[in-house]
């Protein structure tokens, strides 16, 4: 589960940054809105859900989440950066990312217009591909 997780994040990556790209491209050249700015967004929403799900899974089996089992110190998780990134940090930053995705995407369809659906999508899909590289174990992932 912990290289589907690892792997799959490339695709996340490059499809919520395509649809942050794509969408500030579309603001700066008042291009229409087509179908083909439709899916790449459902793509990356998609893409992100698939792996919001492997990482709720990698969550409850990982041998480096200690919240599941008997006697957890959280103060030892808390103190020791590693501990915390795997149990506190990651996780919860990944959630809000996939909730921004979401959001986003959800409020993009609600426009009629293509420049504040290219804008929405523009801010929403950009600070959540933030939140994620911010919190991808980079270490742990690349070496």
């Amino acid at each position: 589960m912990k290289d589907i997780h690892s792997y799959w994040a490339f695709l996340v990556i490059f499809t919520v940054a395509l649809g942050a790209v794509n969408a500030i491209a579309g603001v700066l050249t008042k291009k229409d809105f087509g179908n083909k700015d439709f899916k790449v967004n459902l793509f990356a929403l998609i893409a992100t859900h698939t792996q919001f799900m492997f990482g709720a899974i990698l969550f409850f089996m990982s041998d480096k989440v200690l919240w599941f089992r008997d006697n957890v110190d959280v103060g030892l998780i808390m103190k020791t950066s590693s501990l915390r990134l795997y149990n506190v940090e990651h996780p919860f930053l990944m959630i809000v990312a996939a909730i921004l995705v979401t959001i986003g995407y959800s409020k993009h369809k609600k426009k009629l217009i293509s420049a504040p659906k290219f804008k929405t999508i523009a801010i929403f899909y950009s600070l959540a591909l933030i939140a994620m590289l911010l919190m991808i174990p980079w270490k742990a992932w690349l070496f």
